[in-house]
C-alpha cells in the first residue's frame, strides 16, 4: 500500500474517532480509539513505539516512544492540547528522522475543527 493511500486511511479513522468523542479527552482515550479504529480498518498499528536515540554512535539509555506506528512506515503524534505549538510540529520531525520513516502525521484532538488540525510532516532526509 501506497502512503498517500495510508495516510487517507487514517486521516478517515481519525475523523471516525474524532466525531465519536469529540473533543477535551485524554490522549491515551484518543490513542487506544484509533489504534482499534485503525485495526478495524485493515492497517497494522504499533503503539508506544521505542525509537533509539544516537549520539556520537553511541545509544542512549532511554525509553523514547512514538505514540503510533501505522504499517511500519507513518508515525502519529497525537495530542489533546488547547493549541499546538511550534515546538509540537519539531518533535514530530525529530521522531521521523530518528525512526527513518518517511511520513508522520501530527494530531490534535481537542478543536473544534478536526479538519485543520491534522499536520502532515514529510521526512526530508529519506
Amino acid at each position: 500500500m501506497k502512503v498517500n493511500d495510508i495516510t487517507y486511511k487514517i486521516r478517515g479513522a481519525i475523523f471516525k474517532v474524532y466525531n465519536t468523542l469529540g473533543p477535551g479527552l485524554l490522549e491515551s482515550v484518543y490513542e487506544a480509539a484509533l489504534c482499534y479504529q485503525l485495526r478495524q480498518d485493515g492497517l497494522a498499528v504499533a503503539t508506544q513505539v521505542k525509537i533509539d536515540v544516537e549520539y556520537q554512535g553511541f545509544i542512549l539509555p532511554i525509553d523514547y516512544r512514538i505514540d503510533l506506528l501505522v504499517e511500519d512506515t507513518v508515525i502519529i503524534e497525537l495530542k489533546s492540547v488547547e493549541e499546538l505549538k511550534p515546538v509540537h510540529h519539531k518533535q514530530l520531525l525529530t521522531y521521523l528522522r530518528l525512526a527513518h520513516k518517511p511520513v508522520g502525521l501530527l494530531v490534535n484532538f481537542n478543536t473544534a475543527d478536526m479538519e485543520h488540525s491534522i499536520h502532515r510532516k514529510i521526512n526530508g532526509n529519506i
